[in-house]
């Protein structure tokens, strides 16, 4: 991952800080056991909300469960842009997010 994508992942967040939404909202970077990566960005109340994304779906299974060592699973749900992948795919997982949001 480039400076540059966490750099505008962060200005994403602040611009959409107005002293509510980040109250109840925002965005989590946490791994996962599988082992991997799993990126929740909240979209109600943003610009997005509402807009399409072609999920995309890697060494997934139709659940979105790994298959194989090499996986990618991006999606909306519930008004949430998840975002998961395998332990060397955290800096795509992020700029497939800021590629979506421009």
């Amino acid at each position: 991952m480039s400076d540059d994508d966490l750099n505008r992942l962060a200005r994403w967040f602040a611009r959409h800080c107005d002293g509510e939404w980040e109250q109840h909202r925002g965005v989590s970077v946490q791994s996962t056991d599988n082992p991997g990566w799993w990126v929740k960005i909240d979209l109600e109340r943003t610009k997005l909300a509402g807009r399409p994304f072609a999920a995309v779906c890697e060494g997934v299974d139709d659940r979105g469960f790994p298959t194989s060592g090499r996986w990618l699973h991006c999606r909306l749900k519930d008004g949430l842009w998840h975002g998961a992948g395998d332990q060397t795919r955290l800096a795509e997982i992020i700029s497939r997010f800021l590629a979506w949001a421009g």
